[in-house]
């Protein structure tokens, strides 16, 4: 029943409940069922908490998804009475956290009721879905040691045996190949969501499925992976040590590092590199890659070494140098003008000219010219730097910072860039200051007048 002032159509939900119950009596079905509450006529707190007590009772009774809609619409009803009904509300001034709320319980009665309700829903395929997509993610991201992949394998080979025997799919690959099991793992989730499991006529079947991928989960959990083991293990497992017959420095894996170095084996260096937090190995392990040079470039030392230098690291920058990585180029161009660091500047210069890169010529002759208080503590680097990478681009700044610039370092810097370079003009441009006052100067137009003689001996 309701009362004249309530709206037709939010009268009618208690009615529809009540109605589809009547069906199913109609229709042969028990009716020994907790009878269709109604709403009140007048909502009180009393009466609002008797209805409430008649929609639980029913919802303790609900069998079948249709079932539950109905304990919905009646709590949706509730709310409506909630609504409408004259509560006392609790005074705002009073600070005593047990102060009469009628309301507020009311609303949290019918928010409990509401989670009750969910939680009785389903199981539905979409959960066996879900649970397929996740343990396919989590074979596919995980790193496995060896006993690890065949335990997974065996996971995934009972589930794949139950859903087999559940919906209609072929697919039991290799027991060897992990990836073809989560292949076949992604088959059995779109057969599950093409059969149209009903929760309810096929709440058994959703149920076994969804106990499958319950032992599927713990299988992939109980399997071994990488990052369960201690560093020392992983090293282990990956042959890190098996380079070590005796030896004596100490820690062990110090001694496996140079063992390797002395082999060239980059990977295990990076291994270790990777493996080992500890600053004492992280500054061997770099050191390590230095010494090797162009030996230790490989595609995932560059990785590394451009991460680090990518965050100014100076030392990965001295290596890249060491090694003439051509790829860090572009990366260490843009460092040449950073006048506020000085020391990575000098860093960068020395690589890019060890590198040999010919696009650091103009950025580096920008940085002949004076600027700034940490000029002079940078320029004479640049000009070596050009000087190694030997473009004749260079010849005419490095003559102009030799003829022209107030520091003799940077002037003799410029005369032996000019020699490495080598042309008979940037050796003449050098050899014109032989009666130079400096020293520094006057030595390097000696040398380029050696060379000079030299070239005309052997015309």
């Amino acid at each position: 029943m309701s009362n004249g002032d309530d709206d037709p159509a939010d009268a009618s939900k208690g009615a529809d409940a009540a109605g589809d119950a009547e069906e199913a009596a109609d229709a042969g079905e028990s009716t020994e069922r907790t009878a269709v509450p109604t709403r009140p006529d007048e909502a009180t707190e009393e009466s609002l908490n008797e209805y409430l007590d008649e929609i639980a009772a029913l919802l303790d009774d609900a069998e079948t998804e249709a079932d539950l809609d109905d304990v919905d619409a009646l709590l949706d009803d509730a709310e409506d009475g909630l609504d409408e009904a004259d509560l006392p509300e609790p005074d705002e001034d009073d600070e005593d956290d047990d102060a009469e709320d009628p309301r507020g319980d009311l609303e949290d009665r019918i928010g409990d009721l509401r989670e009750s309700v969910e939680d009785a829903r389903g199981p539905y395929a979409a959960d066996v879905v879900d649970a397929i997509e996740a343990a396919v993610a989590t074979i596919e991201d995980t790193e496995w040691t060896a006993d690890g992949r065949d335990d997974a394998a065996d996971a995934v080979d009972a589930f794949l045996e139950t859903a087999g025997e559940l919906v209609d799919v072929d697919a039991f690959p290799d027991h060897d190949e992990l990836e073809e099991q989560a292949a076949a793992l992604g088959a059995v989730a779109e057969a599950v969501a093409d059969a149209d499991l009903d929760p309810d006529d096929d709440a058994d079947t959703v149920a076994a499925l969804l106990d499958a991928t319950d032992d599927l989960e713990a299988g992939l959990d109980d399997a071994e992976e990488w990052d369960d083991l201690e560093t020392h293990e992983q090293l282990r497992a990956q042959g890190y040590y098996d380079v070590l017959g005796h030896y004596k420095d100490y820690p062990v894996e110090w001694s496996a590092l140079k063992e390797h170095e002395k082999r060239g084996n980059v990977d295990m260096i990076l291994l270790a590199l990777d493996s080992l937090q500890s600053d004492f190995m992280e500054r061997h392990c770099l050191e390590a890659l230095e010494r090797m040079g162009k030996r230790a470039k490989t595609d995932a030392s560059l990785e590394e070494l451009l991460g680090r230098a990518e965050k100014r690291d100076q030392f990965a920058i001295s290596i890249l140098g060491k090694m003439a990585a051509a790829e860090a180029t572009e990366t260490l161009v843009e460092y040449v003008p950073e006048d506020s660091n000085p020391q990575l500047q000098k860093a960068v210069f020395k690589a890019l000219g060890e590198i040999g890169a010919a696009e650091a010529v103009q950025p580096l002759a920008d940085q002949l010219d004076p600027q700034g208080d940490t000029a002079d503590l940078v320029r004479p680097h640049a000009a070596r730097a050009l000087g190694f990478i030997g473009d004749t681009r260079a010849i005419d700044p490095l003559a102009d910072a030799l003829a022209e610039d107030d520091s003799d370092d940077v002037r003799a810097a410029a005369g032996w860039a000019l020699r490495q370079i080598g042309t008979r003009d940037a050796l003449e441009t050098v050899a014109e200051y032989a009666d130079e006052r400096s020293f520094l100067v006057s030595t390097e137009a000696e040398k380029a007048e050696r060379s000079l003689d030299a070239a005309s001996a052997t015309a």
